[in-house]
């Protein structure tokens, strides 16, 4: 069985990262090894999405397929060949009064 090839849809404020790429391909089995290798391509995206701990920042967001996995299996939800991954930064703030 061959290892999944997944898009990440990168957003605007960490594409500097990734040569300005609105998407970038990986492989992997899982979200937590997808997002491995896309960090091995892109280094600088690892101090935006990992702590020093190497877990997920808690601002970011993980979806595939339109499912957060927080809801699922966290990074070691399964991708299936084709998933669309999207990384979606929290925005913190409040309303303007």
């Amino acid at each position: 069985m061959s290892t999944p090839t997944v898009t990440f849809h990168i957003p605007t404020p960490l594409r500097s990262a990734t040569d300005d790429q609105a998407t970038a391909r990986a492989t992997g089995t899982t979200v937590g090894v997808a997002l491995q290798n896309l960090v091995e391509r892109y280094p600088e995206l690892k101090s935006n999405l990992y702590t020093d701990a190497g877990e997920l920042r808690q601002f970011v967001n993980i979806y595939v397929d339109d499912d957060d996995i927080r809801y699922l299996d966290g990074p070691d939800t399964a991708l299936n060949e084709g998933a669309e991954v999207s990384i979606v930064p929290s925005i913190a703030g409040g309303c303007a009064r």
